[in-house]
């Protein structure tokens, strides 16, 4: 028995708060689930500078100490401890949260993370697998009373491998009960099909046995995200030594439906990209948040959209939004407006060079000699059709469903963000930045750091902090431990399951 896993298990069945630490970070997705539960998030460790700063400016006020970026190849969890101010490393965290970048088990080759964590001399110079092995480390060192990892649901099958169950393995090792599912964010009142690995561990002193959170809502799931579970799943059902693997909880028809994109984003102000784009409105360059779009108050609020305004400690800002902001596509706006929902690249690009055509046929019917092979006729092709072979990128681009959870939002929208363009015809555009933060459920008085690109690549990282939350009230459930619910809390009583 360990004296101080004993001690942080009576604090927390007495009612105090859990301490939670946030490893590999990102703006702080999984950190503000845990927040909504009742959690105080200790301190995080995040290498990115923007979203670092986000971090720190959503959960410690913007203090210096809590919003610079950390190496945890560098950074000791001794030395953490000191600069944060948290107490002695073995009392001062109650949780640990996170995962490691799936690209830290890109390289550890055929060997197996027990062999890893066994022999680390031998991965010395593989950055990458230090990361896993200092995500151990400070796990040995601040011994939490639970662990909560979050990843792709590649790590089931990586090459053949399980990653999840060789980390239960190693956590097995540390006097730790652990087991690892797949769950589907939409059935967690996320406004987006997000699928992901979620392990779960406990020190075998709390006495409690591993679950995972019960679906809030219902969604028939798309072939695609059926298929890809069963990839993922491949390996753990070919194993028999694959024990640690528990089957997700099953979301039931009579549950509410999940969330709708339209439920989501459809009281936030329109842009209409076209008419912008007219009036010399819109433009190229960096997208600053420094000027402020007011809400539109005609527009109906779901309960979700409220849920997003009133979130206690993150309620949308009365002067009205600063990352309402688009990118500049002048090419695709019109191409946009003629796409149906569910249109991916190859019914696009068969739509531009419809319409290619169409200004081609205007445009000699006028007598304007354009012929094939010509600077000319090439110059108008480019301006209206992308470049990308159909056959090669069938999935760049998707047009959302205006009733149906958005698709899975992905880093790359800090790139170009096709494949996410908004379901309304007359906005014609790819989705904003509080679009995409609205559907990956940060609430509206969250802050984004830096400017357009870092502030999607950090939504499309981040764990959804709805889901986040409800991982975090099955962890302090498990441990005995019960929130306070204040009576200034939103609503979410719909957010439970039936």
């Amino acid at each position: 028995m360990n004296d101080n896993v004993i001690e942080k298990l009576e604090r927390l069945r007495q009612g105090h708060k859990a301490r939670v630490l946030d490893l590999f970070a990102g703006c702080g997705g999984l950190s503000l689930g845990f927040h909504f539960a009742g959690c105080n998030i200790s301190a995080a460790v995040e290498f990115d500078k923007d979203a670092a700063r986000s971090h720190g400016l959503n959960f410690h006020g913007g203090d210096a100490k809590h919003s610079e970026a950390i190496d945890i190849t560098v950074t000791s969890p001794r030395a953490l401890a000191t600069k944060l101010k948290l107490g002695p490393v073995k009392k001062c965290i109650d949780i640990i949260v996170g995962g490691p970048p799936c690209q830290a088990f890109a390289r550890v080759g055929r060997s197996k993370l027990r062999q890893v964590d066994e022999h680390p001399e031998a991965f010395i110079h593989d950055p990458r697998a230090k990361l896993y092995q200092e995500y151990l480390h400070y796990v040995d060192q601040f011994e939490p009373v639970a662990v909560v990892m979050e990843n792709v649901p590649d790590m089931l099958n990586h090459g053949g491998r399980n990653i999840a169950e060789e980390t239960c393995e190693v956590l097995a090792k540390r006097g730790y009960t652990c087991k690892y599912t797949l769950l589907n964010a939409a059935f967690y009142g996320v406004p987006q099909m997000r699928e992901r690995m979620v392990l779960i561990a406990y020190r075998t002193e709390a006495g409690v046995a591993v679950s995972f959170p019960h679906p809030t809502h219902w969604l028939k799931l798309p072939p695609g995200y059926e298929g890809s579970r069963a990839v993922a799943l491949k390996t753990v059902r070919a194993l028999t030594s694959a024990h640690s693997y528990l089957e997700p909880p099953v979301a039931s028809p009579d549950l509410p439906p999940a969330i709708t994109a339209e439920e989501a984003i459809g009281d936030l102000p329109g842009i209409n990209a076209q008419e912008l784009l007219a009036k010399r409105q819109l433009s190229r360059g960096a997208r600053r948040f420094d000027i402020r779009m007011p809400y539109d108050l005609a527009r109906p609020a779901s309960r979700y959209a409220e849920l997003m305004k009133k979130w206690v400690g993150f309620e949308a800002p009365a002067e009205g939004l600063l990352d309402h902001v688009i990118r500049y596509l002048p090419r695709d706006y019109a191409l946009f407006a003629r796409l149906q929902p569910g249109d991916q690249y190859p019914e696009a690009h068969a739509r531009a060079v419809k319409m290619f055509e169409q200004q081609l046929e205007k445009l000699r019917s006028t007598g304007e000699s354009i012929r094939e092979g010509t600077k000319k006729y090439e110059e108008l092709r480019k301006s209206i059709v992308p470049p990308y072979d159909p056959s090669k990128f069938p999935n760049k681009w998707r047009k959302m469903w205006r009733d149906q959870p958005a698709r899975t939002l992905m880093a790359h929208l800090g790139k170009d963000g096709y494949s996410h363009i908004h379901y309304d015809n007359r906005q014609a555009r790819t989705i904003s930045v509080r679009e995409a933060a609205r559907l990956q459920s940060f609430p509206d008085g969250f802050t984004f750091c830096g400017t357009m690109n870092p502030a999607y690549k950090q939504i499309g990282n981040a764990v959804p902090p709805l889901l986040g939350r409800a991982i975090a009230e099955n962890v302090l459930q498990a441990l005995g431990v019960v929130r306070k619910q204040k009576g200034t809390d939103p609503d979410v009583t719909w957010l439970k399951a039936a």
